[in-house]
């Protein structure tokens, strides 16, 4: 196996190039996934190393033909990112369909599934960053590997940085499902110490009130607990935004800058 190209879903000035490693295996959940790799557009002429941004639901991040629901148009994002200075190695690692709930929680909802996050950051810990840091010039210390992600994705961003400080050193948790399992992940917090990364932390004011009522609370719970909104928590409700890869897209250009410190 090898990383291909990935045609440009659109065209866009000083584009990221797009690499695709088909089918990477996980023997933690026993399933494949394809992995996308987005390079900053000085990436070849540069020579140096960049930090990593880890992505959930890859397929929705960069082609509105792969992606289910309307994706976050990261490739015309990255570029206007770039355009301002800001650069890291993106890496969007697919969902695997009918297995999402449960990849993506490691609290078991009886409702919903969930209970494999830990295996699935396992798999992201120990399969998919040592193929991105052999492959790609990119920086390995933890302060600049970020990880993020919207709803589910959004749940299992923070859980990693609760749970894996070592690996990961800012998280974005978009738009999270904190109401899943009861809340689970309100009660890691109320029961850990305050991470020691960045965290960004967001909810669209039109989601729906058990949502953004849940996400208040994990709020609430993160500056209890020592981490005050301010430099390492950037708190942003915004005014009508709803639960889609439009709004989290748009978003993302305030979102990684801050992941990148």
């Amino acid at each position: 196996m090898s990383w291909t190209d990935y045609p440009l879903p659109i065209a866009a000035e000083g584009a990221p190039t797009l690499k695709r490693w088909r089918k990477l295996r996980s023997g933690e959940l026993q399933n494949y996934r394809d992995i996308i790799v987005a390079l900053p557009p000085s990436y070849q002429e540069s020579g140096r190393s960049y930090p990593v941004v880890v992505m959930h639901d890859g397929q929705n991040l960069f082609d509105p033909v792969a992606s289910f629901a309307g994706d976050w148009g990261l490739v015309g994002q990255l570029a206007d990112l770039a355009r301002r200075q800001v650069e890291a190695v993106v890496v969007g690692i697919a969902n695997t369909g009918p297995f999402r709930q449960y990849e993506y929680s490691p609290f078991r909802d009886p409702v919903h599934g969930g209970g494999d996050g830990d295996r699935y950051l396992e798999f992201i810990i120990g399969a998919v960053l040592p193929l991105v840091r052999r492959s790609f010039r990119v920086l390995d210390q933890p302060g600049a590997t970020s990880i993020a992600g919207s709803s589910m994705g959004g749940l299992v961003s923070l859980y990693a940085l609760l749970k894996w400080p070592q690996h990961f050193g800012a998280a974005a948790a978009m738009s999270p499902s904190a109401w899943f399992a009861g809340e689970a992940l309100r009660r890691v917090v109320e029961a850990s110490p305050p991470p020691a990364g960045r965290l960004w932390l967001d909810i669209g004011t039109g989601e729906g009130d058990r949502t953004l009522q849940s996400v208040r609370r994990l709020r609430d719970a993160l500056i209890a607990q020592g981490l005050p909104v301010g430099e390492r928590l950037h708190y942003v409700e915004d005014p009508g935004a709803t639960h889609q890869e439009q709004d989290w897209g748009r978003r993302f250009a305030d979102v990684m800058p801050f992941l990148l410190g």
